[in-house]
């Protein structure tokens, strides 16, 4: 994939990142059971916290009407009462059905639910507790359990540590670690072949792209802003271009990836001959998995159940690749760069809720998608909440991280690692500190998410966490100096002192640089 493309995509996926009351219906008969999803206003209704506790009614049927006055209301004296959404408001439908003498109101509805909500002087008449229950379950029930149905109510508490956070935590971190590593191998390889070309622009025989002017870097910051605002007011146009773009990107990134696993390990080197030309069968059969993978979850892409295992795997490869590709010429470009996409960070998530008209960051709105456009960004990855089991009735629960908030840390700990290898250090005293550093920040943020209960902007503790630790240790080195500025190291024996003089990085002739 050409360079120019690769910013393209940086814009994109580092642009977004990544941030009601469900409770369950339980209904059953003599020889079969099966719960489905509520959605209930814990200020209006309160529930039963177990299934122990609840209260078993049996089910009156009454989906032909809207309950919006009291005519034809048959004996519901004791009794779960279903009907249909519309027509008048829930406390209308709550007051009539209280009055008939029914214990639960269920509404059925096929519309998006959210929870039901009515003036603060209508709460108080309400006595009963009211929900809303999606018309296809209750149809499913009705196949399932004929006229002849119980219901109990109950809204288990949703532990407030979920599993997922830990896996979330270790794919990112092995992200980075992985992406680290890879880009210090490279540079290693890049030394033993003679080809190293310190701090340049573009290294054409790698297909590598470093970033080298702060210009540049504000400019790619600036457009990443744009491009933000722009999914924000169209969003229902650009969501599938990108996620056209993330197929394409994804698939290119895991062929790169895996055919980089393969060259490590040495096998599938075989080939045959088309038209006077050798075609590895190896990068054929890696191209036709890629492309497969990629293709199955654009199609497949909505189903919650399993895809987000697919879009992990492939965001995965995405970030490794990027950080492979795309280079920090030296710390100086690191601080600016971290530095602006810190203040992007906090702008957008803490700052736009002033300026929006429903109070929600942008950063949010992009990254969750509004509900009518009833398609997400692939910006994230996913892990399922596995102790949310009752919420996952209603639809799947995700613990969410953006790809940003592993890329843009990923970028310092891949120049650490490529200069451990400039620098001669055999312990990659660097590539380690700094990966310690983003583990540490990493549960810094999902500690101060638990206790706020809400969704925070990663880089505002990873991007100190990670830029003063690799300064701390460049500091305590003695190696300031060469750290900001990327010197390439050449070093003879057990040596650490560069020959090129007065620390200032040397350049090939004809080499560009921005």
């Amino acid at each position: 994939m050409s360079r120019k493309l690769w910013i393209t995509i940086a814009v994109v996926f580092l642009s977004t990142q990544t941030y009601s009351q469900e409770a369950v219906l339980h209904i059953s008969n003599e020889s079969t059971d099966k719960e489905y999803c509520l959605v209930y206003n814990a200020s209006w209704t309160n529930l039963s916290s177990s299934l122990t506790d609840a209260v078993k009614h049996q089910v009156v049927n009454l989906v032909s009407s809207y309950l919006c006055d009291s005519t034809n209301i048959p004996d519901v004296t004791g009794k779960a009462l279903v009907v249909m959404r519309g027509q008048c408001d829930f406390s209308q439908k709550a007051l009539i059905a209280q009055k008939h003498g029914a214990a639960v109101l269920l509404i059925a509805s096929n519309k998006s639910m959210s929870p039901p909500s009515a003036n603060n002087s209508e709460y108080a008449k309400v006595k009963i507790p009211l929900a809303l229950m999606r018309y296809r379950d209750f149809a499913d029930a009705q196949q399932v359990f004929g006229k002849d149905m119980t219901a109990s109510l109950y809204a288990p508490p949703v532990p407030v540590f979920d599993v997922s956070i830990v896996v979330m935590l270790f794919i990112a971190v092995f992200t980075v670690a992985l992406g680290g590593y890879w880009s210090g191998a490279s540079e290693k390889e890049k030394r033993s072949e003679g080809s190293i070309l310190g701090g340049t622009e573009e290294a054409s025989n790698s297909g590598e792209l470093s970033l080298y002017s702060p210009l540049k870097v504000v400019i790619f910051v600036a457009l990443m802003c744009v491009m933000l605002v722009l999914m924000y007011f169209f969003y229902k146009y650009l969501v599938y271009v990108i996620i056209a773009i993330f197929c394409l990107a994804s698939a290119t990134a895991l062929y790169s990836c895996l055919d980089a696993l393969m060259n490590k390990v040495g096998c599938g080197k075989c080939s045959f001959s088309c038209r006077s030309r050798t075609v590895p069968v190896r990068s054929l059969l890696l191209a036709a998995l890629c492309v497969s993978v990629a293709v199955v979850w654009g199609v497949y892409r909505n189903e919650d159940r399993w895809i987000w295992i697919l879009q992990d795997l492939l965001g995965i490869a995405f970030c490794l690749n990027f950080m492979k590709t795309i280079t920090l010429s030296n710390f100086k470009i690191c601080v600016i760069l971290l530095s602006l996409l810190l203040l992007y960070d906090v702008f957008f998530v803490f700052i736009t809720p002033f300026f929006t008209p429903n109070g929600e960051s942008i950063m949010v709105q992009v990254a969750l998608g509004p509900a009518s456009a009833g398609e997400k960004l692939p910006v994230v990855m996913r892990v399922p909440r596995f102790s949310a089991w009752a919420q996952n009735l209603c639809g799947m629960q995700f613990s969410i991280l953006g790809y940003g908030d592993i890329i843009v840390p990923g970028l310092l700990i891949a120049y650490c690692a490529r200069f451990d290898i400039w620098s001669g250090s055999s312990k990659r005293i660097y590539f380690v500190s700094c990966t310690i550093a983003y583990f540490l920040g990493m549960i810094v943020t999902f500690a101060v998410m638990l206790l706020s209960k809400m969704g925070q902007p990663a880089l505002l503790y990873l991007v100190p966490f990670t830029l003063l630790t690799s300064a701390v240790v460049a500091w305590s080195r003695k190696e300031m100096r060469q750290f900001w500025a990327g010197t390439t190291y050449q070093v003879l024996d057990s040596s650490r002192e560069p020959l090129l003089q007065d620390g200032q990085p040397g350049y090939a002739s004809g080499e560009r640089k921005c």
